[in-house]
């Protein structure tokens, strides 16, 4: 009999979703594009919407809706690159 209460794989399988929801918020992107992104759907540089400074607004975002803290240390040029590279880079945080 399964509990009531998540496990870690069950709050780690919301952080694919939960990430789209936050690209669609962040960005200003519609649903339909969003649920449309595959892991290797590349992000920075292929979408106009990701320019520097809402990657600042992303990173604050991760921040406030996965109860993580990100160092500057932890972003290099690969967290943005496709979907499931910023997916991973959400999982890795939250598992921490």
């Amino acid at each position: 009999m399964r509990a009531n209460h998540p496990s870690p794989v069950d709050q780690a399988d919301t952080i694919a979703p939960l990430t789209r929801t936050l690209l669609r918020d962040v960005l200003g992107l519609s649903q339909e594009r969003v649920n449309a992104f595959e892991a290797d759907t590349p992000l920075f540089g292929a979408l106009p919407e990701l320019d520097s400074m809402a990657v600042a607004g992303l990173l604050t975002e991760m921040e406030d809706r996965f109860d993580i803290l990100i160092e500057d240390d932890d972003i290099d040029g690969d967290t943005f690159e496709t979907f499931g590279s910023l997916v991973a880079f959400a999982r890795g945080k939250v598992a921490q």
